[in-house]
């Protein structure tokens, strides 16, 4: 959209599932960089609604609540909770998180299916789904596991497979079964709605292409799905919890999770404007998280069928197709509504080079990380909005987040602003000095102050929240370099005039910074709003040599953050580390083979020997061929461990090895024995050795 034609903004947020609590990769895929975009937005004073809640239908719900022995409604309040608790304590400063659970939303999806109905939109089919005779019910996609047919995953589901990211129909599995009963089910016939997609497949296509300002993996993503042909898609299931299908005789349906999760946006805005222009309290504002600063202009359908919105969705790259695609094809059909501007994906984020695992505990969760890390959420925002997976996916790492703390937050940010601040009160009394003469040094600094607020919102506006933090993180630098190079605890002695000069500009500096941070750090910018005692500035404020008049009394100095410890990192690294040992699977234990004989076993001349060398065999991707010191004579072996171990790195290693095996031509290589290895519950290998150095030769007993 131009610029010039947007009066409003509706910002949403993807709205994640209530079967458990939030981690890291949903912060850093999704709610920072949309809770910086609208704190920007808020901070050039643009009407700005920012929209999110809780997705409480779907199979996920009912898997879970059956997991835990309670009922679904009991999982979705249970977690909504916890969910909306982590996102207030971070300072996502939504205006409303609410619940698809709520009055409000059955009204508002249901009547949206309505209205397309009415409109002829649908087409109802009878297919064949898969059934659980035993459990005597339809099973959703979530409720069937089975073999994916392209990649060999046996735990595939019967709608996507999770080891190699294809979307499947559940008829498409090898070998499936109820989740239920774990017994095969059968196919029977039932009848649903579905919305032809294939109709609107010329508009979505059109709509798309004229966005080629949208990252890569979205635009590349949307057009591949158009390319391949878009197919209907039933928009019911066979389910008994979630949005009832508003239809006589449809008894035992609900509304797809997909066609009313997105719908959760619309009915969220409708109940944030129930109350906020009343000047009444909302009754459950407590319940959804309400931000009763709200004094929106106009309506609900404003901000949804306005022309002059821009619409804005933050998501996860998982549900890009769900956004870009269902449902634009569910706005065109219904005819009232605006198509999103844009819809800035991010890609996922790892966790010490594995893939986060809500179902193996491999993440950080938001709730557990303030008990171990109180008071210390900007630093988690820091470290995610620096290291965001905005164009790849990305790794978090406990060292990468310590040293990130200590060598950027505390090195450079709070330390020049604790520098300034000191200085200031122990040469002028808290006061902040008037500028005098300008230097060439100065001018230089005031013009790249005027220029940094710009270079931001450049990139933010480009979503580009990584970039954008950086250019904040270098105009710190440029505060630090500018009192390393004017040094005035040594001019004061000699030129206080000068010395005057140069604080008026840092604290402008650092004015300057409480701006620029907060859509970032919002509780740092707080807390040097305090230290500078003046807090009404805004974007539109920034850039400017004279935010503080001279005079003004600074408050005492506090440190924005502090270092973070080895040993507090350590913890959280063996946390993860026992972690993936309960994650270990204990191997079926192969039953013993039959019984030998003493004189059988001791046969065998199992020694203690030395790798003196060891090398690939050529052409082949198992063999190494290794020479080893038996004690009796050097001999070589050739050995299928060559996935498992760097020929470089085996020199000087002890192994067990039967030397009287008779001799074997492996590859054009007379073999001259058998190393011994153990294979652990993950099919590793490992070498069995004696604990401590042995002489070559020694008899294994």
């Amino acid at each position: 959209m131009n610029p010039e034609e947007i009066k409003r903004y509706t910002v949403t947020a993807a709205l994640p599932y209530t079967n458990g609590p939030v981690h890291i990769g949903h912060l850093a895929g999704v709610y920072l960089p949309a809770d910086a975009y609208v704190r920007y937005l808020r901070s050039n004073n643009k009407d700005v609604i920012f929209i999110c809640g809780s997705d409480e239908n779907g199979v996920p719900i009912t898997l879970r609540a059956k997991k835990e022995g309670i009922t679904p409604q009991q999982l979705v309040d249970k977690y909504h909770k916890i969910i909306g608790d982590s996102f207030r304590d971070f300072g996502i400063s939504f205006d409303i998180y609410h619940r698809t659970s709520s009055a409000t939303h059955h009204e508002t999806a249901e009547g949206f299916f309505a209205h397309l109905l009415e409109k002829g939109v649908f087409t109802e089919e009878i297919t064949e789904q898969y059934y659980d005779e035993s459990a005597n019910q339809f099973l959703a996609d979530r409720y069937i596991t089975g073999t994916c047919p392209k990649c060999g995953n046996e735990n595939a589901y019967g709608d996507q497979c999770e080891a190699c990211g294809s979307t499947l129909n559940a008829t498409d599995l090898i070998n499936p079964k109820s989740t239920f009963s774990g017994n095969k089910p059968v196919l029977k016939e039932t009848k649903n709605w579905f919305l032809p997609l294939d109709k609107y497949e010329a508009q979505l296509k059109e709509y798309i292409e004229s966005h080629k300002e949208w990252k890569s993996n979205v635009y590349g993503q949307c057009m591949s799905w158009l390319n391949a042909g878009l197919h209907p898609r039933a928009m019911t299931r066979d389910l008994d919890w979630g949005v009832k299908v508003p239809v006589k005789g449809a008894d035992g349906k609900v509304l797809y999770v997909w066609f009313d999760a997105p719908i959760g946006y619309i009915s969220a805005t409708k109940e944030l404007f129930k109350y906020s222009n009343s000047g009444s309290t909302h009754p459950k504002a407590e319940e959804y998280y309400m931000n009763q600063r709200v004094k929106a202009e106009g309506n609900w359908e404003t901000y949804w069928k306005d022309k002059a919105s821009k619409l804005v969705h933050f998501i996860g790259k998982d549900n890009i197709v769900f956004h870009c695609i269902i449902f634009p094809a569910m706005l065109k059909a219904h005819g009232d509504y605006i198509l999103a501007d844009n819809v800035p994906a991010n890609e996922f984020l790892n966790l010490e080079g594995d893939k986060i695992s809500t179902s193996k505990n491999w993440a950080v969760w938001l709730n557990e990380y303030l008990k171990e890390f109180p008071d210390k959420q900007d630093v988690l925002r820091y470290v995610l909005t620096a290291t965001a997976p905005e164009t790849k996916d990305n790794d978090f790492t406990w060292k990468d987040f310590q040293a990130r703390n200590n060598n950027e937050l505390v090195a450079i940010l709070g330390n020049f602003v604790n520098r300034v601040v000191v200085l200031t009160h122990k040469y002028y009394g808290g006061k902040v000095p008037a500028l005098g003469n300008l230097t060439e040094q100065d001018k230089a600094v005031i013009d790249e102050m005027a220029s940094a607020p710009a270079k931001i919102s450049s990139s933010i506006e480009q979503y580009r929240f990584r970039e954008a933090l950086g250019e904040v993180m270098n105009f710190a630098r440029l505060g630090n370099k500018y009192l390393a190079e004017t040094e005035p605890w040594k001019l004061i002695k000699t030129d206080e005039e000068r010395v005057k000069t140069i604080l008026h500009i840092s604290i402008q500096i650092v004015a300057n910074l409480k701006v620029l941070i907060e859509p970032f750090l919002p509780f740092s910018a707080l807390k040097l709003s305090r230290m500078i005692n003046y807090g009404s500035h805004n974007w539109l404020d920034a850039g400017k040599i004279d935010l503080i008049p001279s005079g003004h009394q600074l408050n005492d100095a506090e440190l924005l953050f502090i270092k973070i410890e080895d040993a507090e990192i350590d913890a959280q690294i063996e946390k993860l580390n026992q972690t993936k040992l309960n994650n270990i699977q204990p191997k079926t234990v192969e039953p013993a083979k039959a019984n030998i004989q003493f004189d059988e076993f001791n046969a065998m001349d199992i020694r203690v020997g030395t790798i003196l060398s060891a090398e690939k065999v050529e052409k082949t991707k198992k063999l190494l061929k290794l020479k080893v010191d038996t004690g009796i004579d050097q001999r070589t072996v050739v050995s299928g461990i060559a996935e498992h171990f760097d020929p470089s790195t085996l020199t000087g290693q002890q192994v067990s090895i039967l030397v009287n095996l008779a001799p074997r031509e492996i590859k054009g290589i007379q073999s001259e024995g058998m190393i011994l290895m153990a294979e652990d519950e993950n099919g590793k290998l490992v070498f069995v050795s004696p604990s401590s150095l042995t002489s070559p030769g020694s008899i294994i007993k």
